[in-house]
């Protein structure tokens, strides 16, 4: 028997254990891996592992380098493998502790020679925009994953939910229209499952995927249960966890210069504002106008362009009313010719389907998403932050010499 692992996770703890619960009850024998790092400031950090019967072990691993995620990755690895060679458990389900991230876990599992079959994030549908409105940093939640953790509570659900390709929706009588369609704005291309559909529903169907972009995992795909007549019909969240993911496109999904970012949306309420302009930002303006921008949408993100960083593909995450801005290292365009053979295909394909003539790949590419979205005001203050014509006339060398404002943002 090949062991299937999935990795389940989301601060929305309520939906995450009622994910892994149904998981436990639909799959014969499957297992559950949790690593709770609450423990993490007594120096250690406590292990379980259990069925639908209760618990099957418990045991502990030391920090690593004072680091929870660090001794969850040093500990996860050899516990999966101990399961794997046992032969006894079909999934093995890995529940990640509350602010931990799914990419960096499904990452490290793989690359533990493990097959990792799904990605799930647990979502109360009511709960999205709080969290994704919560500014606050994760050390003040009692939810940092170290000592050095500055992320906040907004930007570690974004990730979480925008990763995963499979969102198990708890039953929240709180949520309303407005909520689901938030949701399916932010990851129109998730599979959307209701952790309490019974078995033969396949739960609502995501929106069409684009062909543009590859789409990490896939029906049955690396299935370990497809065909097999001894596994009865599990219901739609355990055919999800089973069916199958590509790490190496679920990372480039989320890359800046070749990720799948939600098209031009507006229903209940709900507005996605996808702005693509061919013309670089002027730094000053666009600076003094971050606050505006960064504040006009529940969740922002993209790729841009800065007229004295010409070479530089930068990256804008936004979420809870926090910027973060970095480099994403050179614009393909900017890259002699030889080096494109060390550029990943899946980025050579997405710069091609949007190659300019003069600029290469070189756009602005920024998505807003948000409740009460004031398109028309947030396209006017973007449009502003361009160089004029007559600055952009005066050409490459003289947008060189504009006044380096993003310098100590990006820690130049």
């Amino acid at each position: 028997m090949s062991l299937a692992v999935a990795v389940v996770g989301g601060l929305h703890a309520a939906a995450r254990t009622a994910a892994v619960d149904r998981l436990l009850a639909d799959v014969p024998g499957s297992v559950v891996l949790h690593h709770d790092l609450s423990t993490a400031p007594a120096g250690r950090v406590a292990r379980t592992v259990r069925d639908r019967d209760g618990i099957v072990s418990r045991g502990e691993t030391p920090l690593v380098n004072d680091c929870a995620c660090c001794a969850l990755r040093e500990d996860l690895v050899p516990e999966l493998r101990r399961l794997a060679d046992a032969a006894t458990t079909r999934l093995a389900i890995v529940e990640l502790w509350d602010s931990v991230e799914p990419k960096a876990m499904a990452e490290v599992i793989a690359s533990g020679g493990l097959t990792v079959t799904s990605v799930i994030t647990a979502v109360d549908p009511a709960l999205v925009l709080p969290y994704l409105g919560n500014g606050d940093d994760l050390a003040e939640a009692g939810l940092a994953a170290a000592a050095t953790d500055r992320r906040t509570v907004a930007d570690t659900f974004a990730r979480q939910l925008e990763y995963a390709p499979v969102l198990a929706l708890a039953d929240s009588p709180e949520a309303d229209d407005e909520d689901m369609e938030l949701l399916a704005q932010l990851h129109p291309t998730a599979r959307r499952v209701p952790i309490d559909a019974p078995a033969g529903d396949g739960g609502p169907p995501a929106r069409p995927r684009s062909t543009a972009r590859p789409v990490p995992g896939g029906a049955d795909a690396g299935n370990p249960g497809a065909g097999d007549p001894g596994a009865g019909d599990p219901g739609p969240l355990a055919r999800a966890a089973l069916a199958g993911f590509d790490v190496e496109a679920a990372a480039a999904a989320q890359h800046p210069a070749c990720a799948l970012l939600p098209q031009e949306a507006d229903d209940h309420g709900v507005s996605t504002l996808v702005w693509h302009r061919r013309r670089p930002f002027h730094p000053e303006r666009l600076y003094a106008a971050l606050e505006d921008l960064t504040c006009a949408a529940a969740r922002s993100r993209g790729r841009f362009w800065l007229a004295d960083k010409p070479d530089s593909l930068l990256h804008w995450d936004a979420a809870g009313g926090a910027l973060c801005v970095e480099s994403a290292g050179p614009w393909l365009a900017a890259l002699p010719d030889a080096a494109w053979e060390l550029v990943p295909p899946v980025r050579r394909a997405a710069a091609a389907l949007d190659w300019h003539p003069e600029h290469g790949d070189r756009c602005n590419h920024l998505v807003f998403t948000s409740p009460g979205l004031d398109r028309e005001g947030l396209t006017g203050l973007l449009e502003s932050c361009l160089l004029t014509d007559a600055e952009y006339a005066a050409g490459r060398e003289s947008w060189r010499r504009l006044p380096p404002a993003f310098d100590t943002l990006l820690e130049v």
